[in-house]
């Protein structure tokens, strides 16, 4: 099968990538792990990651590529393999991905959507940030760490009492 991603050099674009074991807690588990291998990624293949979350078993994010630059697939292979490197081998392995050697820590695809304006970033912004609130880990989205939510209070672009308490709602995005 072939897909077709959205390719806009120096673009922005919301990513969801999951873990193939959704019961599995990996991303907070071995988070700094994950914060490595990202650190290390965009040392060799610059990108800006405007907003994330991390999730036990899913992380979103808003990244915005270099100018001139419209590849992500590739950075997303790379920390995907780092990842899985990094992380102890033990989880369940299906057949197909014995075959080809592969581990069983990441879902082979992922949901991407190019950023098209500022109303759908902000969209897209929210939705990351509310995530851990909507997944019912946290009451509100300030207590939870691993969320770029943090620095966005740090530079006053939002309030640290922001989607915070029970009835607030904030739109779904895509």
């Amino acid at each position: 099968m072939h897909y077709r991603r959205a390719r806009a050099a120096g673009g922005s674009f919301f990513f969801t990538v999951n873990l193939a074991d959704r019961r599995q807690d990996y991303l907070i588990r071995y988070v700094q792990d994950l914060r490595e291998v990202f650190r290390k990624t965009r040392d060799k293949y610059p990108f800006h990651i405007e907003a994330m979350v991390v999730l036990p078993d899913h992380l979103h994010a808003i990244w915005r590529l270099p100018e001139g630059e419209a590849v992500y697939a590739g950075r997303w292979s790379l920390i995907k393999s780092r990842f899985s490197r990094a992380v102890p081998a033990g989880e369940w392995v299906s057949d197909s991905r014995l075959a080809k050697r592969e581990r069983g820590i990441w879902q082979r695809r992922y949901w991407e959507h190019q950023i098209r304006d500022a109303e759908d970033w902000r969209r897209h912004v929210d939705y990351i940030h509310f995530n851990p609130v909507r997944h019912g880990y946290v009451r509100r989205v300030a207590d939870w760490p691993f969320s770029s939510f943090h620095r966005f209070v740090r530079e006053g672009v939002l309030p640290g009492d922001w989607g915070g308490c029970e009835g607030n709602e904030v739109d779904s995005a895509g």
